[in-house]
């Protein structure tokens, strides 16, 4: 079976100028994990995934001794939970205002709409990714399969 039999043709696509979270509200709300990124011209310029907006956010974890808290650990818990907390916060509004172009993956595995289904699940078991955008010669965006795609197309 060909790529162009299974792909979906209504792709969800974002423009790099877009802000991530606009962009993590779409896809929330679309049930997506990640989307292509295409130019004014539609062609594809990189894609975005969960993955690259977690990577966003640092990991704070406060340093507190549980097995036998020192009396200043006790005494000191609210203050550093408060800090951790506002640290998070402050990541949080700073990853909101990046725009998905300062993040998104730009070295986009591909693949054309004649190419075999077989072709496409070697690619993302290979290269270990979930979906690939499916582009002309041009480069210009046709629609997208995902590894749900395949699957579905299998049991036909």
């Amino acid at each position: 079976m060909k790529i162009e039999d299974a792909m979906q043709k209504e792709v969800i696509k974002f423009n790099p100028e877009d802000r991530i979270v606009e962009v993590a509200q779409s896809l929330r709300d679309n049930k997506i994990s990640g989307a292509p990124i295409v130019n004014k011209e539609g062609l594809l310029v990189g894609i975005i995934s969960e993955g690259d907006i977690m990577r966003l956010l640092e990991v704070h974890s406060p340093r507190i001794n549980l097995i036998l808290p020192a009396p200043l650990d006790l005494i000191e818990l609210p203050v550093r939970m408060k800090y951790e907390l506002d640290e998070i916060a402050e990541d949080m509004n700073k990853a909101a205002s990046v725009l998905i172009g300062e993040i998104m993956t730009t070295k986009v595995i591909t693949i054309g709409p004649e190419a075999d289904l077989s072709d496409a699940a070697q690619l993302m078991d290979t290269h270990n990714i979930n979906r690939l955008p499916v582009v002309d010669e041009n480069g210009k965006i046709m629609g997208l399969v995902t590894r749900g795609d395949i699957i579905a197309a299998m049991v036909r």
